[in-house]
């Protein structure tokens, strides 16, 4: 038997309820009267959030029946809202009732503790182990004589540390779990902290973003116990951890950042369920497949699509939405190519002598010269003598500057190696031409996407005027007719900036995918992707080859683009499967905008100098983490001689933990001088400005992920400022506004989750606290959106997108995008028995 989903069912309108919502819709709105007849948006002024206060208020009333944020935007009147509910929505009678919920497993303190304990202590026995691979190889290659003498140690040692990373986690996972079943573990227990090892290095191997896309992974997969079929190609990062409990048909594509874990955290224990994927299927980007799932032979699941447990998709269909349900839709557009095992097999082999005899030489060689060359370089600069006297205070004003130049020098060569060899590379692609995969221009495909999606430049430049000229040098065709100060966020991603175009007065928050790139197993195709002008695209949307969106769109936070049907223009989409709403609404134009072009040119000015100045910020506090890194280096060869081989674990633990002092410190720097509270302003607004600096200073979260799926996080995000009770189970959530989060005791929050305080709606932003109950359970790749409370013991599937605003009772069990209340069910899946 199978988990699936079903909406809850619900009771007629009663007679009188057309007056009984007009009183609760005058309430929210401050008005004294409502007429049934009254748009929601265009006569009384409300927006999305004032329409969930309504749907919030109507739940807690027995005596009317339950109202969505879909139902509302579908029949924007009170007398074609109690229409629509009059058609009731049953539950099919043959289903079952649902089972009695179980009582949550909670650990107790000597597991919770005893856990973290020995995740400690693994971690310190896997330092040494390296440090003792690491000590070995460098005392080899520092023996040998001459630069031809070096470079082949270091390919010899290379080709041993690569062979390591390659069967440690395939070793380990054998040796510590053997065969994965579909079952229970329970968190903190011994048989979690097992699970953590393995996963820790399934995941976390230095080798997955050369596997991606590569022929490689399959192999990888296969020797992690997963059933792979023949040319199955894989773009998402995200590496499943269960393996045995994987199945890939032959010829299946998997996009890229999409989530197949194989498991998934619920209530004290880890889940582990099978999922199966059918020959030649076709999985879109930015999507989630739960545990007992399935797809069928030649099946389809759309971009910013999920399939919840239970869900089985039938051969040859196409599905999409959060979660999927059936759609005349292609998301295969492209036609393959003849490439064959030999081609494949050459590739692998390509990628394996690259990393042998260049890229361990190259790093190697890199650590080499910041140990011993760099120091040496002081007498050059006019700094004097080089001896690394860490007892003398001369010595650290040399240091500094050495960093000084050392940091910006690279941050200069990095800037002209992503504007111009990404360029040259590009010359080898056309867009519209069909390419075999593991050829040439593959290779430069692969490169440019690489190089012209590294996080610094874009954090620097975002939310600022000089992001739309810095993706003008990557070769993006933005346009700057309209300059709005925040035309970008932080995080954009393309498959090929040269073939990306924005029009004029576009806005784009955080998280935008563009998917000019697509794929089947053997080829793929580059299409240009344009966004039209004055749109606005929430925070983390797919956006594809071939969108029908036109001029002046609004597409909502992880809204599935559609593909078909007209283009959408003067429209808003929202949700997966997205519908139409309001473009924009009275309530939301009320902000404090410039009124004239004057005050705009003046605001906009002012807006540019505060963003420079963050921008300086940030480039300094990362020089000055540089800095660090260099002094702890320079001590570690110091005293190399005297500690030997054990000084490299050490270092990594030192490195780790100034990592999180020192950022950790940044941010609540930064938040001590202006404290973050509940916000609603326009983006010319100095307070706005203000979280834009804060953004900069908050978006490293490498020290976050570190500490993943262990008891330590909930200390991290207690030092941030995050109201956390006891027992938190994070398995890798992102949280922005850190301060305005409350999250109960026994809370599990699922890898790929966001807790986002905020939204930029076009020229406005909004900002408020966020608070999640005792026991709740945020799903994998799920939303929890600003204003939101989550009552004790309510979950949230995966991939959903809680909406600004939303009250979830207690023991409720919401779902889908938009999120709604929604209840389980026992259903066979189809074609078991």
């Amino acid at each position: 038997m199978d988990l699936t989903e079903y909406p809850t069912a619900r009771p007629g309108p009663a007679p009188d309820t057309e007056e009984a919502f007009a009183q609760v819709m005058a309430d929210v709105t401050g008005q004294e009267n409502v007429s049934v007849d009254s748009n929601f948006f265009a006569d009384l002024g409300a927006n999305s959030l004032v329409m969930a206060q309504f749907c919030a208020r109507v739940r807690k009333r027995a005596d009317l029946p339950a109202v969505s944020i879909k139902d509302i935007y579908r029949n924007p009147t009170i007398a074609s809202l109690v229409s629509a509910l009059a058609e009731t929505e049953e539950v099919p009678a043959e289903e079952p009732a649902p089972a009695p919920a179980e009582p949550p497993k909670r650990a107790s303190r000597l597991e919770y503790f005893g856990c973290g304990t020995l995740q400690l202590l693994i971690f310190f026995a896997y330092s040494y182990l390296v440090a003792q691979v690491l000590g070995v190889g460098t005392d080899w290659i520092l023996a040998g004589t001459g630069l031809l003498h070096y470079y082949l140690r270091a390919v010899v040692f290379g080709a041993v540390v690569l062979a390591v990373l390659c069967t440690l986690p395939i070793a380990l996972k054998w040796i510590l779990v053997g065969r994965w079943k579909p079952g229970e573990i329970r968190t903190w227990s011994l048989g979690y902290v097992r699970f953590w090892v393995v996963k820790t290095l399934v995941q976390r191997n230095l080798l997955v973003p050369l596997f991606v896309g590569s022929p490689l992974y399959s192999l990888y997969l296969r020797a992690l116990g997963a059933k792979i079929g023949k040319g199955v190609t894989i773009f998402s990062r995200f590496v499943p951890v269960c393996t045995d409990l994987l199945t890939v048909g032959e010829g299946a594509v998997i996009c890229k950042d999409t989530y197949f874990t194989t498991y998934r955290a619920h209530e004290g224990v880890i889940r582990t369920g099978p999922v199966a994927i059918g020959a030649h299927s076709y999985v879109g980007e930015m999507s989630v497949i739960d545990i007992e799932t399935r797809l069928g032979a030649g099946a389809q699941l759309g971009h910013a699509s999920s399939l919840h447990a239970g869900q089985s998709v039938p051969e040859g269909q196409s599905w999409h939405g959060v979660p999927a349900v059936p759609a005349d839709v292609q998301y295969r557009r492209v036609e393959p190519r003849a490439c064959g095992s030999v081609r494949r097999a050459l590739f692998a082999v390509r990628q394996t002598l690259t990393a042998v005899f260049l890229l361990a030489p190259l790093v190697l060689g890199l650590l080499g010269f910041v140990l011993n060359t760099l120091p040496n370089l002081s007498p050059a600069m006019g700094l004097g003598t080089a001896v690394l006297d860490f007892a003398e205070p001369q010595f650290y004003w040399k240091a500094f500057v050495v960093s000084f130049i050392l940091y910006f020098g690279l941050r200069l060569t990095g800037f002209l190696i992503v504007t111009f060899v990404p360029r040259l590379l590009n010359l080898a692609l056309k867009p519209g031409e069909v390419y075999r995969l593991y050829t040439f221009r593959y290779t430069a495909h692969r490169a440019i996407r690489v190089l012209t999606n590294l996080r610094f430049f874009k954090t620097l430049f975002g939310d600022s005027s000089a992001i739309v000229h810095y993706l003008r040098a990557l070769g993006c065709r933005v346009s700057k007719k309209e300059q709005t100060g925040s035309n970008f966020g932080l995080e954009e991603k393309y498959e090929n900036p040269y073939l990306f175009e924005a029009g004029a007065g576009t806005m784009v928050a955080d998280g935008l995918s563009v998917i000019n790139a697509e794929y089947t197993t053997t080829s793929f195709r580059l299409s240009r992707v344009r966004v039209g002008a004055r749109n606005f695209l929430g925070n983390h949307v797919a956006y594809p080859a071939g969108a029908r969106t036109g001029d002046n769109c609004l597409l909502a936070t992880k809204v599935l683009v559609p593909l078909d049907g007209p283009v959408r223009e003067g429209v808003g989409l929202l949700g997966s499967p997205s519908f139409e709403i309001p473009r924009s609404v009275e309530r939301d134009s009320q902000f404090d905008h410039p009124k004239t072009p004057e005050e705009f040119r003046r605001k906009l000015a002012a807006k540019t100098r505060h963003n420079a100045g963050g921008m300086l910020l940030y480039a300094l506090s990362h020089w000055l983490f540089f800095y660090g890194l260099l002094l702890l280096t320079w001590a570690s060869d110091v005293y190399y001689d005297l500690i030997g081989a054990p000084l490299f674990a050490i270092d990594t633990l030192a490195f780790l933990l100034y990592g999180i002092v020192y950022f950790v410190a940044l941010e609540r720097i930064t938040v001590l001088i202006r404290p973050l509270r509940p916000l609603s302003c326009s983006i010319y607004d100095r307070r706005f400005w203000r979280q834009e600096r804060f953004w900069k200073a908050a978006a490293t979260n490498t020290h976050l992920r570190v500490l993943d799926g262990t008891p330590f996080k909930s200390v991290l995000w207690r030092l941030l400022g995050v109201k956390v009770g006891k027992r938190l189970f994070d398995d890798g959530t992102g949280i922005i506004e850190k301060t305005l989060v409350r999250i109960g005791d026994d809370v599990t929050l699922n890898i790929g989750s966001v807790v986002q305080c905020h939204s930029q709606e076009d020229g406005g932003f909004k900002m408020d606290r966020i608070s999640i109950g005792s026991g709740c359970v945020v799903g994998t790749g799920a939303l929890v959106h600003y204003g939101v409370t989550m009552g004790d013991r309510s979950t949230l599937a995966p991939h959903s997108f809680l909406m600004k605003g939303t009250e979830v009772p207690d023991h409720a069990h919401w779902g889908g995008n938009p999120a709604h209340e929604i209840r389980a069910v026992r259903r066979q899946l189809a074609g078991k028995s």
